[in-house]
């Protein structure tokens, strides 16, 4: 591995902007009517000026337009990409259809994928193994916006915050569906646009927050398997018990039926609940289950639960690194726009990572471009060659003799 990175005749930026085909933003610019909404900032420049505000980590309008001006000369050499003024640019965030982003997005992803198949191949760590089949999370995280300019975002007297749902595939750890929305309404309300995808014998894990009976009922009926947690209210009856006593971790394993006339009627189907006693930091706390597989075994069961950390570490992952704190504008299209871009740059690095067999940290690689994003270093090998401390330092019972030349040892 060498120790230095080789020189480039393009900046750190424009590599990355070129992983982005060449045709594809002025194609869905037409597709959505966006290319008829500018005379000299065009879309391209508008998607260029929010990827460098997510990998500068920019805070305002301010700082994005200033640093773009200063580098009016590199920013030309990005496909003609020209620095937006600050009046330009949120008008832009505010007008432009943020469905371009989006699809954009997925766009990208696909091309990705499937130029390089092994792409997104790497499995989660908290993957259980002995599937063989895809497992998908669905999980919803909240960003939080201010209350008292963002009302359209208004979820409680002096609260406001956008929700974003997301399916993450856990054999590939990227998103398959994604949805941004407002923090208004119950999770439960977009299970059914979250699964749609999902295809017979694959399995799914979610919060109990998505917990609808008559979509849970759908999802079996199509020979999707799903385990979720039971609340404390639920109103159920035992039908057979599979183990008489505990059982190691297991507390109980049976099969049920659902009570209740509304909920019967959305779920008809015999259900399995198991009772166990997992471990929440470093605490041992009885947990619920619910599925509606009938012959796991119940262990299975908690390890496919206990999989759906994955998405919160993805989450983390999007929120302590990328910019989704300091937005560039306060209506609802502009932050989709940014939220949008926020997961394309987060594609775009987790693929330069697995380009480049990068070893550390999804936190290490964004510190590493934002502080050569206008440096002309080739970045396949600046990553390559990136890290201070390859391999671990030799520890010597005794220090060793130092040797000089022409001095024989004693």
């Amino acid at each position: 591995m060498s120790t230095k990175s080789a020189r480039s005749h393009f900046s750190t930026l424009h590599q990355i902007c070129s992983l982005i085909p060449g045709y594809l933003v002025s194609k869905l610019a037409r597709q959505h009517g966006v290319d008829s909404q500018w005379r000299t900032f065009s879309p391209w420049s508008h998607v260029v000026a929010l990827l460098y505000a997510q990998l500068a980590h920019s805070v305002g309008l301010n700082d994005v337009c200033d640093a773009l001006r200063n580098h009016r000369g590199e920013l030309e050499t990005i496909r003609g990409a020209t620095p937006p003024s600050r009046n330009g640019l949120s008008t832009a965030n505010r007008v432009r259809s943020a469905q371009l982003a989006e699809k954009l997005f997925w766009a990208v992803l696909d091309h990705l994928c499937a130029q390089h198949p092994g792409f997104g191949g790497r499995t989660y760590r908290g993957f259980p193994h002995h599937f063989r089949r895809a497992i998908h999370v669905a999980d919803s995280t909240t960003i939080k916006l201010v209350a008292s300019c963002m009302d359209w975002a208004r979820h409680r007297r002096r609260k406001a915050a956008a929700k974003l749902h997301l399916r993450l595939d856990l054999q590939s750890f990227l998103p398959r569906f994604a949805l941004i929305d407002t923090a208004r309404h119950d999770d439960n309300k977009r299970a059914r646009e979250l699964c749609a995808g999902i295809r017979e014998g694959e399995i799914v894990v979610f919060d109990k927050a998505y917990i609808d009976f008559r979509h849970l009922y759908e999802l079996h009926e199509r020979g999707v398997f799903w385990v979720t947690r039971a609340k404390k209210n639920l109103l159920a009856c035992g039908v057979n018990k599979r183990i008489d006593t505990p059982h190691g971790n297991i507390l109980r394993d049976e099969f049920i039926v659902l009570k209740g006339f509304k909920q019967r009627k959305d779920c008809p189907c015999r259900l399995r609940r198991i009772e166990a006693i997992v471990e929440v930091e470093g605490t041992p706390t009885p947990m619920t289950f619910l599925t509606n597989n009938l012959v796991w075994a119940p262990g299975t069961i908690a390890d496919l639960y206990k999989s759906r950390w994955a998405i919160e570490v993805f989450f983390k992952q999007l929120k302590q690194t990328l910019q989704l704190c300091d937005f560039l504008g306060h209506s609802k299209n502009a932050i989709q726009w940014q939220i949008w871009i926020a997961l394309l740059a987060y594609v775009l690095l987790r693929f330069l990572a697995f380009r480049s067999r990068w070893p550390h940290s999804f936190n290490r690689i964004i510190t590493t471009i934002r502080a050569s994003l206008w440096s002309r270093f080739d970045l396949r090998s600046l990553l390559e060659s990136y890290g201070t401390a390859r391999a671990p330092c030799r520890l010597l019972a005794a220090p060793e003799q130092a040797y000089l030349p022409g001095f024989s040892p004693p």
